[in-house]
């Protein structure tokens, strides 16, 4: 037989997804992969239970039916105070996993270079490498993740730069990244004439005094900013996969065409019910910025209590924890016996970093309060089970 495909040759499965199969095989509290356990908004399932009577259940417009794009840029316009034109602006998804490979396919060739600052969600790397691209890695410092402007200009000034990938809030490290160092981003982005792809799906899930500025809000950024993000984060439906890209209309019209070939279009009936959150009053979005940070300040708290070092976010849902006094080289040799042993499942910190770090693991906390106290109970006993 001949060989398979080269460029896929050095992936794995997903670690984060893994850890979850992990977590499920040893009854672990499952703090890996990072989705709720608790319901959406009830105004949107229940505009779902009548979808599933009435309809529709047929395809939509392959770039997303009409009234969720139209709701969407009304909803982009209030929180950014960008003017999106829905019909040649957007282009909605299975998800921005999707919304993330169909963009990357559409700014860069084969051969081309990507920047992602280190560390990233683990399918940057891989969007690239299946783009054809070759991914160039900045670090962000420990303990406040913030970048070296001078490494970040050798980076985007190599030859054969096309792009620069930027997770604001940042899954793993929960890093806001302020309207100054965006500014800096985007001086570098004009002076070397690059794409900044940007993921954003953690856009709503920051906590006070920091803020979440749009990439393509700041000056000079409009045109060059390819704008990926998801309702999943949100309104806590990340199975119902509706991702969606804003861009201009040149970008936008190729993102368009790619999706069509990677997936046709979006659930239909779940973009008629989404429509429900996308119009939803300024009062949702501050009591989900107060449940998160409960959540955050108990997980936090708890984790500092039983005397286990971690960092606290800025943004999304996610902490970094330090496990240097175990004694363990491989972080997932240790999140294996994290999960059978203590009874929680994490994410090895190595699948986030480009560099070589062992020591960190990653908790999600967007869980009810009864599931972060048993996880917490569990870990209370860590040092005498590893």
């Amino acid at each position: 037989m001949k060989p398979l495909s080269k460029r896929t040759t050095y992936f794995t499965d997903s670690v984060i997804r893994r850890m979850t199969r992990i977590s499920d095989k040893y009854g672990a509290v499952n703090l890996s992969q990072g989705f709720p356990d608790f319901d959406p908004p009830g105004e949107i399932t229940e505009r779902l239970r009548d979808i599933a009577l009435e309809g529709p259940h047929q395809y939509a417009l392959t770039w997303g039916a009409k009234n969720f794009r139209d709701a969407l840029a009304a909803k982009m316009k209030h929180f950014s105070g960008l003017d999106i034109d829905p019909e040649r602006e957007i282009a909605v998804t299975c998800g921005s996993t999707e919304a993330m490979m169909a963009a990357m396919m559409s700014v860069v060739d084969p051969g081309d270079k990507v920047v992602i600052f280190s560390p990233f969600y683990e399918n940057y790397g891989a969007d690239a490498v299946l783009s054809g691209a070759e991914p160039i890695y900045v670090a962000l410092k420990p303990p406040l993740f913030n970048f070296d402007l001078e490494e970040l200009e050798r980076a985007v000034s190599r030859e054969g730069v096309k792009a620069l990938i930027l997770c604001n809030p940042s899954n793993p490290c929960g890093k806001v990244f302020s309207e100054e160092e965006l500014r800096e981003i985007a001086y570098l982005a004009v002076k070397y004439d690059i794409y900044v792809i940007t993921d954003e799906v953690y856009e709503h899930i920051v906590y006070k005094p920091f803020r979440h500025t749009y990439m393509a809000a700041v000056e000079g950024m409009r045109e060059r900013t390819v704008m990926c993000s998801s309702l999943s984060k949100t309104y806590s439906i990340t199975g119902w996969r509706l991702g969606y890209v804003i861009a201009p209309f040149d970008v936008t019209e190729r993102v368009k065409k790619v999706h069509d070939f990677l997936t046709v279009g979006a659930a239909a009936p779940l973009m008629e019910a989404a429509v429900v959150g996308l119009k939803m009053s300024d009062g949702y979005y501050e009591e989900l910025q107060s449940h998160y940070t409960h959540m955050r300040d108990l997980f936090v708290n708890g984790l500092s209590d039983i005397g286990l070092k971690c960092t606290v976010p800025q943004g999304a849902y996610y902490v970094l924890m330090d496990i240097s006094e175990f004694g363990y080289e491989d972080d997932n040799r240790f999140c294996v016996d994290l999960a059978e042993k203590v009874g929680v499942g994490a994410v090895p910190g190595s699948s986030f970093f480009r560099e070589n770090v062992n020591h960190l693991i990653r908790f999600h906390f967007a869980k009810k309060d009864e599931t972060l106290i048993e996880a917490l109970n569990r870990l209370e006993y860590i040092r005498h089970k590893l």
